[in-house]
């Protein structure tokens, strides 16, 4: 295993993965400390309220620190990983080497060889927030570590272990005047949960940051004291259980029993379906409106396309296309709202999502530019997003960005539905299960498949007749995909 010579150790901080989010969880570390890496080499599995993501290192080199245990939620901006860039060479240093460097101070910049300096330029991959300019060379104070305690084994992952008893929170010599260096609303959040006095701490991140290794430390340090524990003293520190300790997991973020059942935290993507649905009950006055459709006509048209040869063409293919000449005929529920500046804002592109469940739970992937592609097209675009959905690979440019939803419901069996509009759209059509039903056709009844189809509209954007007229319209498609030809 190799180490870094006549180099400098730059710290990879967890970047801005998407629009809004705040925070990460990490799932799987894919690299160890002393491992060579790369530029853009995935060092780290992580968890967003959109998808799952691996995170590049824009550096390359050897890691010597990481921060935070599988499961641990970090806020963008808080260190990930930390690369010593330079030569590589000899054998065996950098796990020896590693630990010591992931406590938070850094050696001051050495000075580079031409090695370095090729290492040390920019990565060619990019995600929200970081991106492939070299990295400025930083020279970050020299900190002493933490007070010793009783009991202190070592540090590993960029903080202190505790081996036995200690006798508190690990603080600093005196309360520090001035604003308290803690970035994160996290990390004073679990603070104020617990009552813990921020001031008393000594920050193990760059120059003196607090960081939620620091908080937890703390509380497991006021643990082991045993003095004081929430049955005791108003006002005292919670702390976990061993299991929950070990696993970085505290009593107001896990499932905790209760007598009348169990506890689940609304996080991850659960969490973030939720946010959505409650913000647009909350802002989106919805209207309803449904009708039968005979879908038997579309059946055989796809049917007659399938076996023309060529790749095989997706029912939902042919329900987004229908789609998508019906929004051009309705503009209006292609649109949003700017409830700030109280104006409508209609949309010249259709990027439609289309809801997929998946084991992590619902997702809307979204196919962009749909109104310029054909069947064909829709068809291996709706296959590429569906398989990286069910394998958890999904980018959050996947998710976002959605200006109308397709909703076929009718894959679990049901025939009709009112659905939640995906804020901030502005309209939902819902598809329901194609079933075999009699039917008065040309005057005469048969047996036809029928579909029952439902509308979701913002009634702030159009009016009833609107809407009625765009479902209206995609029945037709439905019952006559000949319609179409009109507009193709």
């Amino acid at each position: 295993m190799a180490h870094a010579s006549d180099g400098r150790s730059l710290e990879f901080r967890l970047p801005d993965l998407g629009e809004g989010l705040t925070e990460a969880e990490i799932v799987r570390w894919l690299v160890e400390v002393g491992d060579v890496v790369a530029v853009d080499q995935p060092v780290v599995e992580v968890e967003t309220a959109k998808a799952m993501v691996e995170v590049p290192c824009p550096y390359g080199g050897v890691v010597t620190a990481r921060f935070g245990e599988e499961g641990t939620e970090l806020p963008v901006g808080a260190p990930l990983v930390t690369v010593a860039v330079g030569e590589v060479d000899g054998a065996g240093d950098a796990a020896a080497d590693g630990p010591a460097r992931g406590t938070g101070a850094a050696e001051a910049p050495a000075a580079k060889t031409p090695a370095a300096e090729k290492k040390a330029e920019g990565s060619g991959n990019v995600l929200v927030g970081y991106g492939t300019s070299e990295a400025p060379a930083r020279r970050r104070r020299v900190r002493p570590d933490r007070p010793a305690a009783t009991g202190v084994s070592g540090r590993a992952n960029g903080r202190v272990r505790a081996a036995g008893p200690v006798d508190g929170p690990v603080r600093a010599a005196e309360p520090a005047d001035g604003p308290v260096p803690v970035i994160s609303p996290l990390v004073r959040r679990l603070a104020r949960q617990h009552d813990l006095d921020l001031r008393e701490l000594a920050g193990s991140g760059p120059d003196g940051l607090i960081l939620r290794a620091d908080v937890e430390y703390a509380l497991r340090a006021a643990a082991a004291q045993g003095g004081r524990t929430a049955d005791q003293e108003a006002g005292a520190i919670r702390v976990p259980d061993a299991a929950s300790a070990s696993s970085g997991a505290f009593s107001s973020t896990s499932a905790a029993p209760h007598p009348d059942g169990t506890r689940v935290p609304l996080k991850g993507v659960r969490g973030a379906v939720a946010d959505k649905l409650s913000r647009s009950r909350r802002e989106i006055p919805d209207a309803t409106c449904w009708v039968d459709a005979d879908a038997t006509e579309l059946m055989r048209a796809r049917t007659a396309m399938n076996a023309s040869g060529g790749p095989r063409i997706s029912l939902v293919a042919l329900l987004a296309r229908i789609c998508t000449a019906a929004l051009a005929r309705f503009p209006e529920l292609n649109s949003t709202v700017d409830t700030e500046a109280r104006e409508i804002v209609r949309l010249d592109r259709v990027h439609l999502g289309f809801a997929a469940q998946t084991d992590r739970g619902l997702v809307v992937p979204v196919v962009r530019d749909a109104h310029t592609r054909d069947a064909e097209g829709l068809t291996a675009e709706f296959a590429r997003l569906t398989e990286a959905a069910r394998a958890g690979r999904l980018t959050p440019g996947d998710l976002t960005g959605g200006t109308f939803t397709l909703n076929n419901y009718g894959v679990f069996g049901v025939d009709g539905s009112t659905p939640i509009i995906n804020h901030p759209e502005a309209a939902m059509l819902g598809v329901g299960r194609i079933v075999t039903k009699p039917w008065v056709h040309e005057g005469e009844l048969a047996v036809r498949q029928v579909v029952q189809l439902s509308l979701t509209f913002d009634h702030r954007v159009c009016d009833g007749g609107t809407a009625g007229g765009f479902l209206r319209y995609v029945a037709d498609c439905v019952e006559q995909p000949a319609v179409l030809l009109r507009t193709l």
